[in-house]
């Protein structure tokens, strides 16, 4: 607190301290009766060192040193915009005492304990008046306790009215007043103190009742905060402006009593017009899916408590403009196609920047008010004929195949068991010797289960592994068909590993998290690695490009070289597209939550497919045009 304004205020001039301030004041307001209190003062805080042998086992204040009150975790988009915070019981932002008004700070200790510099602790004076009154009446009708007792009750004591526990409160009063000084003690009440609607401190306080740090407020303001103390839910302006406006006439009119404000300071401050904020614990997210995914993901790494309680700083990775154009997008589409005979439920939409492995957007279903289900990252599905890619670049990395080699699309059976496995195309036709090129444009099943018979299902299942797909994969002979279930944020990110050139680094929500002073916790600058063949890479890029200019993905042409694949299982469950260009990998799926049939002839072409152009489009508007490197850029395995 700038102690030197609050002398100002008593004498015109400057003084050192605080604390010089409010010892000037007492002078003024009677030297004879400060001379008194601190006499009574120091007998009470005699007797009460004596009975202090009898609390052995109270707290020890020196803990304070290191305390660290629970505080409000941020999380913010990539550019810095707020999308949301979180807290537990307490929603409070710690602040320096230099960060809070003066008009507050005043305000504060005229109604709280306006002997606060002159005492040790404890105002004799203050508990004898409590007595006297509270006998009178037959019950408590006025409290005794300085703010340092009132710091030791919040911090180390029940709530409970019993005398040992207020002679427990003296005491440890007395031992906090010997280690700290004044300021440090104001400054840990002010941010300690209960002010409603579950705020805690100062500046918290300051943000929800009006908009504006606890270093912008001014008397009005200050008054009518220092009031709520008393009984922060009964006397909230939010809960009633009548109450609230009351009991900042109280404060004024001490502060003027006290010689701290004048006659005209008091009146222009009853006055003053109050604009209210708005009540700031427990907001709703602007973009629940990703909030919830990045409090899951933290909470793995720190801790419930530290996420909800340590006032983190958390940094995303997600773009709020490409966030909203995917929500938008998935709305509306679901509707489209709902209307051409297909009946599905819920929509997924990840997008991540290959480059960085950065998740940009993410929609984990059209609702988030109706359903928290995160299916972008909770959901596993079957990718169907999405998942071939992986078994194209297996067969391009074994050095055996590239685009144009030929392989045969003819009837082809393998042993299952004790049964036999004999693997069927879409249409149940074939088309005899075909290039790989041709047959993962026409999305042929044959010629994909042959090559995972020819390279290995193990293997890959390991190249799998090295792009990021965690969830289980059993090596079984459908598995080049997607007979596995995989999520939305995985077909994203492995794909991005393509468009990459084969470099990987693990895909995340989260770009940098601090604590409240600037500490970095955790940095997630990427580290790309290179864990597939380039080649091999472009290869598969090259050939994902013909899917969309004349296979089974025409309707993803978005004027500029893109590549994909269009998926969709043999039970219309699960319809997918999932494409790149080099700056972003999206994943777009379609189905039901129940795993019924979509109908209609779902498939990723025809309905999917211009799903993701629809979002590519707008997402890549400003970005510039860029080509995929040819495999002729890199030597073949």
């Amino acid at each position: 607190m700038s102690s030197n304004t609050l002398r100002q205020k008593q004498q015109q001039q400057q003084p050192e301290t605080t604390k010089e301030f409010f010892q000037s004041v007492g002078k003024v307001t009677g030297g004879t009766l400060l001379a008194i209190t601190m006499l009574s003062s120091s007998v009470v805080a005699g007797g009460l060192v004596g009975l202090a042998i009898s609390f052995r086992n109270l707290p020890d204040v020196r803990s304070l040193r290191a305390f660290k009150p629970s505080e409000t975790t941020h999380i913010y988009d990539i550019k810095g915009k707020k999308l949301t915070s979180i807290h537990g019981e307490a929603n409070r932002e710690v602040v320096p005492l230099n960060s809070i008004s003066p008009h507050l700070k005043r305000a504060v200790i005229a109604i709280e304990d306006s002997y606060f510099y002159s005492h040790s602790g404890v105002n004799a004076g203050a508990i004898a008046r409590a007595g006297v009154a509270n006998f009178t009446s037959g019950r408590t009708v006025e409290g005794g306790s300085t703010v340092t007792m009132q710091l030791v009750k919040n911090l180390f004591l029940s709530p409970e009215r019993a005398l040992s526990r207020k002679v427990a409160e003296a005491v440890l009063a007395l031992r906090i007043e010997q280690i700290f000084k004044k300021d440090q003690i104001l400054e840990m009440y002010l941010n300690q103190v209960y002010w409603g609607h579950n705020t805690y401190g100062a500046q918290t306080a300051a943000r929800s009742y009006f908009n504006k740090d606890a270093a912008s407020l001014n008397l009005a303001e200050s008054a009518m905060m220092a009031g709520l103390i008393q009984s922060p839910e009964a006397l909230s302006p939010f809960a009633d402006m009548k109450a609230a406006k009351a009991r900042q006439a109280d404060v004024l009119n001490r502060m003027r009593e006290l010689g701290w404000i004048t006659a005209s300071e008091e009146a222009a401050a009853r006055k003053y017009p109050i604009k209210l904020g708005k009540i700031t614990s427990f907001q709703t997210s602007q973009m629940p899916y990703v909030t919830d995914a990045v409090v899951q993901e933290l909470t793995r790494k720190f801790g419930r408590d530290a996420v909800l309680k340590g006032g983190m700083r958390i940094q995303t990775t997600i773009d709020s403009r490409m966030q909203r154009i995917a929500e938008d997008t998935a709305r509306r589409s679901l509707a489209s196609i709902n209307a051409q005979g297909v009946g599905a439920d819920q929509m997924s939409i990840v997008a991540v920047d290959p480059r960085t492995q950065f998740v940009k957007a993410m929609v984990g279903g059209v609702n988030a008010k109706k359903s928290q289900f995160n299916r972008a990252i909770q959901a596993l599905r079957q990718p169907g004929s999405a998942f071939k890619p992986f078994v194209y670049y297996a067969a391009y990395a074994s050095g055996k195949y590239a685009p144009d080699s030929t392989i045969l699309d003819a009837p082809v059976g393998y042993p299952d068991g004790y049964d036999m496995y004999y693997p069927q195309n879409y249409d149940r036709s074939f088309g005899g010797a075909m290039t790989l090129r041709r047959a993962l444009e026409q999305s042929r099943n044959v010629p994909a289960v042959k090559l995972g018979q020819e390279i290995g299902l193990n293997k890959i299942v390991e190249i799998c592994r090295s792009i990021g797909i965690k969830s289980p994969i059993n090596p079984v002979i459908s598995l080049p068909l997607g007979a596995v279930d995989l999520t939305p944020l995985e077909m994203a990110s492995s794909y991005a590993a393509f468009a990459n050139n084969g470099w990987y680094s693990e895909a995340t929500l989260i770009a940098q998290v601090t604590d409240s002073s600037g500490n970095v916790l955790l940095d997630n600058t990427p580290k790309p690695r290179l864990v597939l063949d380039p080649w091999a890479s472009a290869a598969t890029n090259d050939t994902l490009q013909g899917v969309i200019t004349r296979g089974t993905a025409t309707a993803a042409q978005i004027g500029r070289p893109a590549a994909g694949k269009t998926g969709t299982t043999s039970s219309e469950r699960d319809i997918w597209f999932v494409g790149y260009v080099p700056q972003l990998s999206t994943a777009v799926w379609v189905g039901n939550d129940d795993y019924t049939t979509l109908g209609g002839g779902a498939t990723g072409g025809t309905f999917v497919a211009p799903i993701w152009r629809d979002f590519m489009s707008q997402a890549l508007q400003d970005v510039p045009v860029e080509r995929f490197r040819p495999p002729s850029d890199f030597d073949r395995p």
